[in-house]
C-alpha cells in the first residue's frame, strides 16, 4: 500500500497498523456522558478498522489480495 516508502515499507505499514488500530479502539469504546455510542465515533472507528484490516492483510500478511 506504501509503495513510496522503498526500503522502510515494512516499517510504516506497522507504525499505519499500531495507528489505526488505536483509533479504531479508542473511537468504538468512546461512550458520551450518558453511556451510549455516539454515531460518529463508531463510523470514523469503524473505517480506521476496516483500513487496519485492509494494510493487515494484504501487505503485512500477504494473504489476500484486494
Amino acid at each position: 500500500m506504501f509503495d513510496f516508502a522503498g526500503e522502510h515499507q515494512n516499517a510504516v505499514n506497522f507504525i499505519f497498523l499500531f495507528v489505526t488500530g488505536f483509533i479504531a479502539i479508542k473511537a468504538i469504546r468512546t461512550k458520551n456522558p450518558d453511556g451510549g455510542s455516539d454515531y460518529v465515533h463508531l463510523l470514523f472507528g469503524c473505517i480506521a478498522a476496516v483500513f487496519f484490516f485492509l494494510v493487515l492483510f494484504q501487505d503485512v500478511l500477504g494473504l489476500v489480495r484486494f
